[in-house]
């Protein structure tokens, strides 16, 4: 099904995700951060996909000294390194920020999925929706068992 515009924006702390998951906890744990951020990407490529969300994984890189390093990984999902001296929470601040002065009707739903309080009040703020990390973790499973219902022969 070929949408015109995404049914909504998705923004996602990725480390406060990362954090927050006990099976990407495990595999940070175990295999290291890298391996913990694939994982989080191949789970968020196919949400965003089913989900028809516009997605942005942000990752703090605010102690390399970096400029920011964005990557589309499909049409649906994009992952964003901050620039040195930024963190996840001030790339989505300004996102959510521009978002509601471009679109002062906006088109479509802008979420920001974090457990960060703070963040989810400043966001709330600026118009957005708020999803908790573990809102998101139960959204993404729900997602896995409809997709694997609609392939399931007939």
């Amino acid at each position: 099904m070929s949408r015109l515009s995404p049914q909504a924006i998705l923004l996602v702390d990725g480390y406060n995700i990362i954090g927050a998951w006990s099976s990407l906890k495990r595999t940070r744990d175990r295999y290291g951060l890298e391996v913990a951020r694939q994982e989080l990407i191949e789970v968020l490529v196919n949400y965003s996909a089913f989900e028809g969300y516009q997605s942005h994984l942000i990752f703090d890189a605010q102690y390399q000294n970096k400029p920011t390093n964005s990557e589309a990984v499909t049409k649906h999902l994009s992952v964003l390194f901050t620039e040195f001296g930024q963190t996840a929470d001030t790339h989505i601040e300004k996102f959510c920020a521009s978002y509601k002065s471009k679109h002062f009707q906006p088109k479509g739903r802008l979420i920001v999925a974090t457990s960060d309080r703070a963040q989810q009040q400043t966001v709330l703020g600026y118009g957005a929706e708020w999803m908790s990390s573990q809102q998101l973790a139960k959204e993404v499973e729900t997602t896995i068992r409809r997709t694997r219902s609609q392939q399931r022969p007939q």
